[in-house]
């Protein structure tokens, strides 16, 4: 099957309900969205102290200003009554002034978490490309970080040779560092 995105619906003349039937098998026409990828948020315990470890392990860069919100608006949107929180977006490395941030929010209530595991369902972890993953590992521990997996290598078919490891930021969110050769 081909997914064929609406914006060329025009350049085929044989529509149905069920899309084109060719020889190369059924083509499905799917509408597409206007999206890019944002930011990725992480509730914290501590949001400044966290901030800091980003920053300091990883080379992140506060993106000004801090944000203190609260209002009717804000419980409206993340469905939290009484919702008020601090925080700040960190640039991710690698990126310009536009790219993606990790956003570090406190609520001035916290609803807590079970204990990090990698298989639990949900966003599992945030990963970092680095030059050498055990001197990284040891940079996240000696900055509160803890340790989940131990370093590994292996060859992943078609890709090259992953070197990787699961850690945990000083709040327990899981951290994978990598690198490819």
């Amino acid at each position: 099957m081909f997914i064929i995105p609406m914006r060329y619906m025009a350049s085929f003349a044989n529509l149905g309900p069920y899309g084109i039937v060719g020889a190369a098998g059924r083509i499905t026409l799917v509408e597409e969205m206007k999206a890019r990828y944002k930011h990725t948020n992480i509730i914290a315990r501590d949001w400044n102290a966290l901030a800091v470890f980003y920053e300091k392990v990883f080379g992140c860069v506060r993106v000004p200003p801090e944000r203190h919100l609260f209002g009717e608006w804000l419980e409206k949107g993340t469905g939290v009554p009484g919702a008020r929180f601090s925080g700040v977006h960190l640039r991710l490395p690698g990126y310009g002034d536009g790219g993606p941030t990790l956003e570090i929010y406190q609520y001035s209530e916290n609803a807590p978490k079970p204990p990090p595991m990698a298989n639990r369902e949900g966003f599992g972890h945030i990963a970092f490309e680095v030059e050498d993953v055990a001197d990284t590992a040891a940079l996240v521990l000696r900055h509160g970080g803890g340790k989940i997996g131990e370093v590994t290598r292996s060859v992943v078919e078609g890709v090259g040779i992953l070197t990787f490891v699961y850690l945990a930021d000083p709040e327990g969110n899981i951290i994978e560092l990598q690198t490819w050769s």
